[in-house]
């Protein structure tokens, strides 16, 4: 097991990740779609590839990204929810 796999923050994430491409598997919104996965799939490959480096600087440039592509996600979320596209219970 990679040394990742053990953060709460990275299981989280995949959680997130694989439960958005499950509600968006029959979305006909398209790039909406592809845009909201693309940020949530960032999320936890960006926590597992800082965690593959050996410098700590790179790592942490990692977890920046990661944190970056949530704050993405969350404003997706929230066109998602204001426009329809995703539930507001669920987009919350």
């Amino acid at each position: 097991m990679n040394k990742f796999e053990n953060l709460e923050v990275w299981k989280q994430s995949v959680r997130l990740c694989a439960d958005l491409y499950i509600h968006l598997k029959d979305s006909k919104e398209y790039g909406f779609k592809d845009q909201i996965t693309r940020s949530a799939l960032s999320i936890p490959s960006n926590i597992a590839e800082g965690c593959e480096h050996d410098s700590l600087k790179e790592t942490l440039r990692f977890i920046g990204y990661a944190k970056a592509s949530a704050g993405e996600l969350q404003t997706q979320l929230t066109v998602g929810a204001l426009t329809g596209f995703i539930d507001p219970t669920q987009a919350e």
